[in-house]
């Protein structure tokens, strides 16, 4: 692919990156963005459905993954690199998940900071932003060695 058909097809899928953020609110249902946006401090817990919310996280984070997915290929156009980064994707999200609802229904009032971090790994795409610059430093070391 021609350097500036990439920069461009890779710029559309920040910005569908972007739309996914800007319409949260319409797209998933989610009580703790406006809970971890001002009333973590004073405010009480919201209450939630574990299962939908869930399910909403699931959806939020495939969807964040695919165009993630799609920006890695573009950008590196090998399958390797892909494939590690499911496995990746994956794993984080399994372990992500897991001590997110751990923390909500035990310890949030106590130690919402640790929760916020978590369930940002897990509703915002940034594993693309630590993976795009790590497999293009790998590449360059590779392309050095010979």
């Amino acid at each position: 692919m021609k350097k500036v058909w990439k920069y461009i097809v890779i710029g559309f899928l920040f910005g569908l990156l972007v739309l996914i953020r800007a319409f949260e609110y319409q797209l998933f249902y989610d009580p703790f963005l406006d809970f971890f946006k001002y009333d973590y401090f004073q405010g009480t817990i919201p209450e939630y459905e574990t299962w939908s919310l869930f399910w909403n996280h699931v959806f939020r984070y495939g969807l964040n993954m695919l165009v993630s997915l799609a920006i890695i290929y573009v950008a590196f156009e090998n399958t390797s690199v892909v494939k590690f980064s499911v496995g990746l994707y994956l794993v984080a999200f399994l372990i992500l998940s897991s001590l997110y609802f751990y923390l909500i229904k035990h310890d949030l009032a106590e130690d919402y900071l640790l929760t916020f971090y978590v369930r940002r790994f897990l509703i915002q795409p940034l594993f693309v932003l630590i993976l795009l610059p790590a497999f293009y430093y790998q590449r360059k070391i590779k392309h050095e060695e010979f």
